[in-house]
């Protein structure tokens, strides 16, 4: 059963994709549905089993690889943070596989996105169960493998080529991060499994290395290390700029990665690596403080976004900061209670974007948009209830993680809990306000689209619907169900899947924190839901006056330009790279430097020697008696030991020569360098 539930996907993969032309579209929807709901049915079987029958399995396949003390086995483990993702990923997969059945039905390579949507399933779940750290570098290659494939799915769109180019190179830099981390990691432990590793981290913190004069701290490095991986696959500040291009795909892609694979990912690692994170206080402070600041940054941008999934995209990008903070304030629970209510409400505003996204002909931007209340009444509830839970509105499902993570967070009593706390409460008011933004541009604002597009304009098929209802259920009812299974001290849930130093258990200092430190998120949501109303539907002349630019426009356009980090790593990163890569390292180096010491300059010096010793050739008879006379005189002399302090002198003149030859070389070839 639970080899099924892993496999499952990946059998999907090669039938729709393998044999797409004897299925045909109904078989490929069936089969690729099938498999996806086999695996989801187990999950909650194995669900059951594992968390509550209190057990814990290992499933021990074959050993991969086998070197010395190096031994990696293909091994799945199924504990209790397995068998809650595995809950969220395969029942969110589900869904997103239901509803394409629907939206990408007219598409001509229906197989191949089918496919790819299981790949990237099947990827996610290899990285969950994994038993070791290689295991999980696999699946998280894998699952960046498959988001390539997704974004660029339609790869005839310049667009699409480069959101797909630039998710993967900025992916890539975090992750030669963990990949460095898992390095270190065999290095101090000599194993890559996770129950020995964690087992023995308390044997090595105060282990430290030399490094240019300074020594640090081991266990700090590989923190930093893993960290910087997963700043760049969940979208942390710095690494986070491929995230809203990564729009550019398809609407179920979108749900699909912001909810339950690739930005997820990262967040995992850091739930699986809690008893490395304890241990190293410089790495929870570091990734409380990326964690706050992607918060704040990710909700300022979304503000001032037109297109209706990047307004979406930024929100994932901010929700991810608070599960990495909460995280950095050893709140491992509590960001995983987040991660999984995140999973519903973002899924199901994806998927109501997309429906809107549908009916109106593939028109994303929101000021071309309005007046749909009525039009699409089903797709207006469904996005309200996802941006209620969003913003977490009171009893909703987003209210009850959020609440209780930023309470816990005021309860650390550290200048890093303050900071983010304090941030997190601003990014709650600006996520209230550019929800209520959306919802206010998209339906109840006047209509400002074409006439040819209102004839057009419809609600979703009951196939895409479906999805929708079974998740604004989830966004209303699952926070409210498992908040006594998620929190609390007495909880016995987790069956030491998390580990947590008892320093640093806020828990007790949350539950007596002033009424107003509690309800202020609300107040600041609600605000910002009063004030987005307020400039959008009383003062949307004043919005558009000039004052209102004069006064706001240094930060409007800091907002609207991404807080000028594309600008920056284009002006000093890439195009300076570029420029080195072709006038320094390609054109002087390789067609250059190594040219003129290898073929071509070989070649040429050859040409050169060669015409000179031609001149010997005179056709006079003296000449060669000359020639043959002084070769006689050299073998008597070399006989005599003679020639060798003259044969010195010789050598020096043929370097001399060389040396000649090669600067003419050179000379020539800078000017026709220069001529082109």
């Amino acid at each position: 059963m639970y080899l099924l539930i892993i496999f499952s996907p990946l059998l999907g993969f090669f039938l729709t994709n393998f044999f797409s032309g004897f299925l045909g579209k109904k078989g490929i929807n069936f089969i690729s549905l099938m498999f996806i709901t086999l695996t989801s049915v187990l999950s909650f079987f194995a669900f059951y089993e594992v968390i509550l029958s209190h057990n814990v399995f290992l499933i021990k396949m074959v050993i991969w690889i086998e070197s010395n003390l190096l031994i990696v086995s293909w091994n799945f483990l199924f504990d209790n943070l397995t068998a809650i993702m595995l809950i969220v990923v395969t029942f969110i997969s589900n869904l997103v596989h239901f509803y394409s059945i629907g939206y990408m039905f007219f598409d001509p390579h229906l197989s191949r996105f089918m496919s790819y949507l299981s790949l990237f399933t099947f990827f996610m779940l290899i990285l969950i169960t994994a038993n070791n750290y290689i295991q999980l570098f696999f699946g998280w290659e894998g699952v960046g493998l498959s988001s390539y494939l997704l974004i660029n799915f339609w790869h005839t769109r310049i667009l699409a080529n480069k959101a797909a180019m630039k998710a993967m190179i900025v992916n890539r830099i975090g992750d030669f991060g963990i990949s460095l981390g898992i390095i270190f990691i065999f290095v101090i432990f000599y194993t890559f499994n996770f129950s020995v590793i964690f087992t023995f981290v308390p044997f090595f913190i105060n282990d430290n290395f030399i490094l240019f004069s300074y020594e640090i701290n081991e266990l700090n490095i590989v923190i930093i290390l893993l960290f910087l991986g997963v700043i760049g696959k969940s979208a942390q500040i710095g690494l986070h700029t491929w995230l809203p291009d990564a729009m550019e795909g398809p609407t179920p892609v979108s749900a699909l990665i912001h909810a339950a694979t690739m930005v997820t990912a990262g967040v995992f690692v850091i739930l699986r690596s809690s008893p490395l994170f304890e241990y190293c206080n410089i790495g929870l402070f570091v990734i409380t403080i990326i964690g706050s600041i992607t918060t704040f940054m990710a909700a300022s941008i979304g503000v001032v976004q037109n297109d209706l999934k990047k307004v979406i995209a930024y929100s994932t990008c901010s929700q991810l900061g608070y599960m990495v903070f909460a995280c950095g304030l050893s709140n491992y629970s509590v960001s995983l209670f987040h991660l999984m209510n995140h999973a519903f409400f973002k899924a199901l505003l994806f998927l109501s974007a997309g429906s809107i996204i549908h009916a109106l002909s593939d028109e994303q931007d929101m000021r071309k948009m309005g007046g749909l209340l009525k039009i699409v009444p089903v797709t207006y509830v469904m996005i309200l209830i996802g941006s209620l839970s969003l913003m977490g509105f009171p009893f909703l499902t987003g209210f009850y993680s959020k609440d209780i993570l930023l309470e816990l967070t005021y309860g650390f009593y550290y200048f890093s809990g303050f900071l983010a706390y304090w941030l997190g409460i601003f990014s709650a008011f600006l996520t209230s306000f550019y929800s209520m933004r959306l919802i206010y541009l998209t339906f109840y604002n006047l209509p400002n689209f074409h006439f040819f597009v209102i004839k057009q304009i419809h609600e979703s098929s009951l196939i895409m619907i479906f999805p929708l209802l079974i998740l604004s259920l989830g966004s209303i009812f699952v926070g409210f169900v498992t908040k006594d299974f998620f929190l609390g001290l007495g909880v016995n849930s987790w069956n030491y899947s998390f580990f947590q130093m008892i320093n640093y258990i806020s828990f007790f200092n949350s539950e007596f924190l002033y009424y107003f430190i509690k309800i202020l998120p609300v107040i600041f949501s609600i605000n910002g839901v009063l004030l987005s109303l307020l400039i959008y539907n009383f003062y949307k002349k004043e919005l558009a006056s000039l004052s209102f630019y004069v006064n706001f426009y240094y930060f409007y356009k800091f907002f609207s330009k991404k807080w000028y980090f594309d600008i920056i790593y284009n002006k000093y990163i890439v195009y300076v790279l570029l420029n080195f890569g072709y006038y320094k390292s390609f054109k002087l180096i390789d067609r250059g430097f190594f040219e003129l010491l290898g073929p071509l300059g070989i070649v040429r010096i050859l040409n050169n020697f060669s015409i000179y010793v031609s001149l010997l050739q005179t056709g006079l008879i003296y000449h060669y008696i000359l020639i043959v006379f002084i070769s006689l005189i050299i073998f008597i002399l070399w006989y005599a030991n003679i020639f060798v302090n003259f044969l010195e002198e010789i050598f020096l003149v043929f370097i001399i020569f060389f040396l000649h030859s090669l600067k003419s070389v050179f000379n020539s070839n800078l000017v026709k360098n220069k001529k082109s």
